[in-house]
């Protein structure tokens, strides 16, 4: 049984807060707190550490609440998804009609990696939409920048406030938003020459690329995942994208960018990278794979062909 304003709605219920100062959010977020655990329901918070300290103090420490490691939770889109899932599918098994979580993403997010987190927020309503989930996401209406609160209106169906709830009119589908052509942001890197520039390579002499580009600087293990996940970008755009493909590698002491074109439309799947495919089409769980070991990862959808850009290490506030 579903309480609240998720009563009687199947699947995933996908709210925005918008929020000006502390006071709006709890003003939000404590009613709905509270009111999951009065209902018995697993009750969650996956606010950054000001303000889960905010709401631990404002509900009296409620031992009804549940407080997640959020930074953790959210080291990469496709790491998310499946972190998330795995949670809600346990408290499902454990007899949970509905499970409450408001959470907020990191300010740093909303910079040059906000593409793929943007595709994460429209991404979980399809994601989620097997578990009786009613979740919260917290955005500063003044600190956010405007292209992002935009994106914000566009993947959540409804819209949370201090005197109720009401419906996103700017809501897109998600197969319809993922499946959209937005440039990704540039990465200052890639404003001198690549190292490489390789056209129609074979996997090895990708991966070989990479390797010799290592600039001894990165975090361990970055170098590593990057070489597996251009081995894996090169394999899928030569078997399914269109002649020719192209590698370019820029290379700086504290990251290694990739990216690999073809002329092809890209993946069908608008999920691609995000979720694993379950429709036995070949190609997609390298994409999957290649979003949970690149610190970023970006689809670009031109008229002219279709980019993927993979990140080892560097900042990605900038």
């Amino acid at each position: 049984m579903r309480s609240g304003i998720a009563a009687g709605h199947t699947g995933y219920f996908h709210e925005a807060v918008y929020y000006r100062c502390a006071d709006e959010l709890l003003a939000v977020a404590v009613p709905f707190l509270l009111g999951g655990v009065a209902a018995g329901e697993p009750t969650m918070v996956a606010l950054g550490e000001e303000h889960a300290g905010l709401v631990r103090e404002a509900t009296g420490g409620n031992p009804g609440i549940t407080y997640l490691a959020g930074g953790e939770m959210y080291a990469r889109p496709a790491s998310a998804i499946r972190a998330y899932r795995a949670l809600l599918a346990g408290h499902v098994a454990a007899g949970a009609g509905q499970i409450r979580i408001i959470g907020e993403l990191s300010p740093w997010m909303f910079g040059r990696t906000w593409d793929w987190w943007s595709r994460y927020e429209s991404a979980i309503n399809h994601a989620y939409d097997d578990f009786p989930l009613w979740s919260m996401c917290a955005y500063h209406a003044e600190q956010t920048p405007e292209h992002v609160l935009r994106e914000v209106a566009r993947t959540h169906p409804w819209v949370a406030e201090p005197g109720g709830h009401r419906p996103s009119p700017s809501y897109t589908e998600p197969a319809a938003f993922l499946m959209e052509s937005r440039p990704p942001a540039d990465d200052p890197i890639q404003r001198g020459r690549p190292v490489v520039e390789l056209t129609d390579p074979l996997p090895a002499s990708a991966r070989q690329a990479v390797v010799a580009a290592d600039p001894g600087t990165l975090p361990a293990g970055a170098v590593d995942n990057l070489v597996v996940a251009v081995s894996e970008i090169v394999t899928n755009a030569i078997a399914y994208g269109q002649a020719p493909v192209r590698l370019r590698l820029w290379a700086g002491a504290d990251r290694i960018v990739v990216t690999v074109s073809d002329q092809g439309p890209g993946p069908k799947d608008p999920y691609a990278g995000l979720l694993p495919r379950s429709d036995g089409e070949p190609g997609g769980l390298g994409l999957w794979l290649t979003h949970q070991l690149c610190d970023h990862v970006t689809l670009d959808r031109r008229d002219t062909g279709f980019a993927i850009r993979l990140t080892a290490g560097g900042s990605t506030a900038d």
